[in-house]
């Protein structure tokens, strides 16, 4: 009796590569509020908030890449799920970087859009791979 394998390469793949992206999507983005705040007149009490947002996100992608590795490696739908889960976080925290941040340049929508597409994939892939292994 054969076992199949159910784990996706190709959501494996995305997950490593967005990993990568999110380390030069959070330091161009930190680079850019940065930046923002010298050339800007920016409030104080809005520059904390930009960056409360930045860093909470980073601290979220740590466990959503994880969980999203280990579900799809050992083919379980509970770590995958909770990978999800914190990937509509993620979703939240990046449209408020895209539409609500102090100020929005064209490098923040491309460097969000980027994102948003990434999450959007990797959230397909891990849908299709839950219902595999409930399957």
């Amino acid at each position: 009796n054969m076992s199949s394998q159910l784990s996706s390469l190709p959501l494996q793949i995305l997950l490593y590569v967005n990993g990568i992206y999110y380390i030069f999507y959070f330091l161009a983005t930190l680079a850019m509020i940065i930046y923002k705040s010298q050339v800007f007149s920016y409030p104080d009490d809005f520059l904390a908030p930009d960056l409360a947002v930045l860093f909470l996100m980073a601290i979220l992608e740590v466990p959503r890449l994880y969980l999203g590795f280990k579900g799809n490696l050992t083919e379980a739908e509970a770590p995958l799920g909770l990978s999800l889960g914190l990937t509509v976080g993620s979703v939240v925290l990046c449209m408020y970087l895209l539409l609500w941040q102090t100020y929005v340049l064209w490098a923040d929508v491309l460097l969000n859009a980027l994102l948003l597409a990434a999450y959007a994939l990797e959230s397909g892939l891990k849908v299709t791979a839950i219902a595999a292994f409930v399957s």
